[in-house]
C-alpha cells in the first residue's frame, strides 16, 4: 500500500468510529434517556481530534508522538468497551471495535512509513 492510501483509510476509519460514537450510539440512548452520554460524545470528538492532529503539518519529532497517542487513544478504548460490556452480542460495537483494530493497524503502518 502507498503511504497515501494507507492515509486515506485512516481518515475513513476515524470517521466512521466518531461517526458511531458522536451520532449513532447518542441516538440510541437520547432515545431511552432524553440526553446524549457525555463519554460517547467525548470519545467520537478524541477521535476528531487526533485526526486533525495527524493531518496538520506538525514537526517531524512529534509526529511519532501523535501517531503513539493516536493508537494508545484507540486501544483504550477497545479495553474499555470489553472490560464493560464483555460479550460480543452487540453486532454495531463488534464492528466499531473491529474498525477501531484496523485503525491501528494502518496508524501502525504510517509510523513505519514516515
Amino acid at each position: 500500500m502507498t503511504k497515501s492510501s494507507i492515509r486515506s483509510s485512516i481518515i475513513l476509519l476515524t470517521l466512521i468510529t466518531a461517526a458511531i460514537h458522536l451520532i449513532f450510539l447518542n441516538i440510541g440512548i437520547y432515545r431511552e434517556k432524553g440526553s446524549i452520554d457525555l463519554l460517547f460524545t467525548l470519545n467520537g470528538l478524541g477521535y476528531l481530534g487526533f485526526l486533525g492532529a495527524l493531518l496538520y503539518n506538525i514537526p517531524a519529532g512529534r509526529q511519532r508522538l501523535v501517531h503513539y497517542a493516536f493508537m494508545a487513544f484507540a486501544l483504550v478504548t477497545i479495553v474499555a468497551w470489553l472490560v464493560i460490556n464483555g460479550d460480543f452480542g452487540d453486532p454495531l460495537g463488534v464492528f466499531t471495535k473491529a474498525v477501531e483494530v484496523l485503525l491501528v493497524v494502518f496508524l501502525w503502518m504510517h509510523l513505519q512509513r514516515s
